[in-house]
C-alpha cells in the first residue's frame, strides 16, 4: 500500500499539470494575445499566492503549466514566474510553530524521554526509559568529544514526523551557544512496541539520511520551505533541491536545481566539458566542473554492442524514479527545453552533442538548445576511484561495491551491467549505481549454469554455442567483465572475491528471487549497522 502511495505521489504533480493545461489551453485558443492574456493571469495568480505558506510549490505549479502551454525554452521571463529569493532558517517566532524546543532541567537521560513522550506515534514504547538511558549516553559522549563538556541549550525538535518505507524519523538539533549539531531518532516498531533504533548526532550521519539515494519522505506540513530551512541549519552543504526533494516535492527541487544553475552560469566562467569516467554507450555525459551535477543526453544511435532504444531506455529512468533506490541508485531529474549560451561549452563536447544526438540538441544562434536530459549528482567514476585512491579506500569501496550489487538485488533490481564504470562512489565512500540503460527487475531474469560441452572447439567461440534467450544470464561469466582495472593491486580483487564470491554463481541469485517471491521486504537502513543500538533479527521498522 505504501508502495501504490509513493507512486501516486510522484504522479500527482504531472496529471494536475497536464489537467491545467488542458483547460487553460482551451481558454486561451480564442484569444488573440495569448501571451497578454497569461501575463494578467500571471499577476493575478501572483497576488493570491502571496499569503500562502506553500508559495514556491504553487510557483513550481504555475511555471509547470507555462512552460507546457508556451513549450517555452530556456527561460521566458514574459510570461513566467522567477523566484530567486533565500530559504530563512525558522527561528522560532514563526506562525508556523515548526519546532518546539525543550530545555535541559536535569540529566540527559529525563530531557530525552521528555522528547520521545512529545511525540504520538500510535503505539507505545516497549522500553521508554531505557531507550531514553542509550539515547542520552550516546549524546553525552559526542558533547564530550565534540563540545568539551556536557553544556546544551536545549534540543529543538521539528513538530511533523517524517516517515519513510517503514521507517518513522524524529528530526531536531542540539544547541549550546552558537553550535548546533543535529539530533536525529530513528523509531522503529516491533511486537513489543517502539524502540529507538540509534541517534544521528553528526552531520555526516544525518545527510545520509537526506542523500539523493534515497526514496523520498512522507512528511505532512504546511510550510515546506520552513522545514527545508531548518533541515539547512543542520545540513549547511545540502543543496535547497537536495532538500525539497527529500522530503517529497522533488518538482520544486527540479525547480530549485534550475534556479541554482543559471543563478551559477552569471556568476562562472568554466565551461561544460566532458564528465570524467569511461565515455558512454547510449549516452553523452557532461558537467560544468564547477556545478556538481552531471548532464547525459541520449544518443541519436548506440554504440555496439547495445541493442536498445529511446523509449525503453526512458523508460528505466522512469522506474528508477518510481522505486526505492535502497541508498544505491542516484537519483535523476528530467529536463526539457534547457538553453545555454553556445560559448560556455567546450568545442570538442559541442561537436560530440551536435553530430550524436542532433535530435536533442540543436544550435539556435548563439544558443544551444537541449531538449531533454536528465541530470544527476556527480559522484567518482568507480574504475576511477580504484585506481586513483590508496589501496585502503580502494579495497572499502570494492567491498562495498559487492554489498551495493546485493542491495539492489534485495530490492528488485538487476542493473543489467556490473562493469566497475557503470558504478560510482559517494562523498561518504558509499558505492552507488548510475547507469541505467540496461537495468531490469531481478525476478525477470533468468540465472543459468553454461552448459557442458563435449567439443573442443566451443570454448574458442566468440559467441556462445548454446540458445541463450533475452533475460538468460550466466553468472559464471562475471568475473571477466567484473574484474578490476589493471592499475589495481591483485590482492584487492581477491579480497572481494573472498567476501563476495557467491555473486558468481546461480544458487545466491535464485535464493534472492525466491526470497522477493515469498514478498520478503528488506530494509535498507540509511545509517551504518555499527550505530545500531540492537542487532534484533525480528526487529522492523515502524
Amino acid at each position: 500500500a505504501q508502495e501504490a502511495d509513493a507512486l501516486q505521489r510522484l504522479t500527482l504533480h504531472r496529471e494536475t499539470v497536464w489537467k491545467a493545461v488542458d483547460q487553460a489551453a482551451g481558454l486561451l485558443d480564442d484569444v488573440p494575445d495569448r501571451r497578454g492574456e497569461w501575463r494578467q493571469a500571471r499577476n493575478l495568480y501572483q497576488r493570491r499566492i502571496a499569503e500562502r505558506t506553500d508559495q514556491g510549490l504553487a510557483e513550481t505549479f504555475f511555471n509547470s503549466v507555462t512552460r507546457r502551454i508556451f513549450t517555452t525554452i530556456g527561460v521566458d521571463n514574459d510570461v513566467e514566474l522567477r523566484w530567486f529569493g533565500a530559504t530563512a532558517v525558522p527561528r522560532g517566532e514563526s506562525r508556523t510553530e515548526l519546532f518546539t524546543t525543550l530545555a535541559r532541567d536535569g540529566d540527559s537521560a529525563a530531557l530525552v524521554e521528555s522528547v520521545l513522550d512529545s511525540f504520538d506515534l500510535g503505539a507505545p514504547w516497549a522500553d521508554l526509559a531505557g531507550d531514553a538511558r542509550r539515547v542520552a549516553a550516546r549524546l553525552d559522549s559526542f558533547l564530550l568529544e565534540a563540545w568539551g563538556g556536557l553544556h546544551l541549550d536545549g534540543l529543538d525538535m521539528v513538530r511533523p514526523i517524517l516517515y519513510r518505507n517503514k521507517g518513522a524519523y524524529l528530526i531536531g538539533r542540539a544547541r549550546f551557544l552558537n553550535r548546533v549539531t543535529p539530533f536525529v531518532l530513528p523509531i522503529l516498531h516491533d511486537d513489543d512496541g517502539l524502540r529507538v533504533d540509534t541517534v544521528l548526532l553528526t552531520e555526516t550521519q544525518a545527510s545520509r539520511l537526506f542523500g539523493f539515494t534515497r526514496s523520498y519522505f512522507f512528511v505532512d506540513w504546511h510550510s515546506p520551505s520552513e522545514l527545508v530551512g531548518f533541515l539547512k541549519s543542520l545540513l549547511p552543504t545540502k543543496s535547497l533541491h537536495e532538500l525539497y526533494t527529500a522530503i517529497g516535492y522533488p518538482q520544486h527541487g527540479k525547480s530549485s536545481l534550475y534556479r541554482s544553475l543559471y543563478r551559477h552560469l552569471q556568476t562562472s566562467t568554466d565551461k561544460f566539458v566532458r564528465a570524467r569516467g569511461t565515455p558512454g554507450m547510449v549516452m553523452t555525459v557532461f558537467t560544468l566542473v564547477s556545478f556538481n551535477v552531471v548532464f547525459k543526453v541520449i544518443k541519436d544511435r548506440f554504440d555496439p554492442p547495445k541493442n536498445t532504444t529511446r523509449e525503453a531506455v526512458q523508460r528505466r529512468y522512469e522506474l528508477v524514479y518510481s522505486r526505492d533506490r535502497v541508498g544505491r541508485m542516484v537519483d535523476a531529474q528530467e529536463f526539457q527545453n534547457l538553453s545555454f549560451d553556445r560559448d560556455r561549452f567546450d568545442p570538442d563536447l559541442l561537436e560530440e552533442l551536435l553530430n550524436e544526438a542532433a535530435e536533442t540538441v540543436k544550435l539556435v544562434g548563439d544558443q544551444v538548445v537541449i531538449s531533454h536530459t536528465y541530470t544527476e549528482r556527480q559522484v567518482y567514476p568507480l574504475n576511477l576511484y580504484l585506481q586513483e585512491m590508496q589501496p585502503d579506500r580502494a579495497e572499502a569501496a570494492a567491498i562495498d561495491w559487492g554489498w551495493a550489487i546485493k542491495d539492489l538485488a534485495a530490492a528488485n533490481i538487476w542493473p543489467g551491467d556490473l562493469f566497475t564504470k557503470n558504478f560510482g562512489v559517494t562523498r561518504h565512500g558509499t558505492v552507488v549505481f548510475y547507469d541505467y540503460d540496461e537495468l531490469t527487475l531481478l525476478e525477470e531474469c533468468r540465472f543459468r549454469v553454461i552448459p557442458d560441452s563435449d567439443e573442443p572447439e566451443h570454448e574458442m567461440r566468440s559467441q556462445p554455442w548454446f540458445a541463450v534467450r533475452d533475460g538468460d544470464v550466466f553468472p559464471e561469466q562475471f568475473p571477466t567483465f567484473m574484474s578490476f582495472p589493471r592499475k589495481v593491486p591483485a590482492e584487492i580483487w581477491e579480497r572481494f572475491v573472498t567476501v563476495h564470491g557467491n555473486l558468481f554463481t546461480v544458487r545466491f541469485w535464485e535464493e534472492v528471487q525466491a526470497q522477493l517471491a515469498e514478498g520478503a521486504l528488506p530494509e535498507f537502513y540509511p545509517y551504518p549497522d555499527r550505530l545500531r543500538f540492537r542487532r534484533d533479527a525480528d526487529s522492523t521498522p515502524v
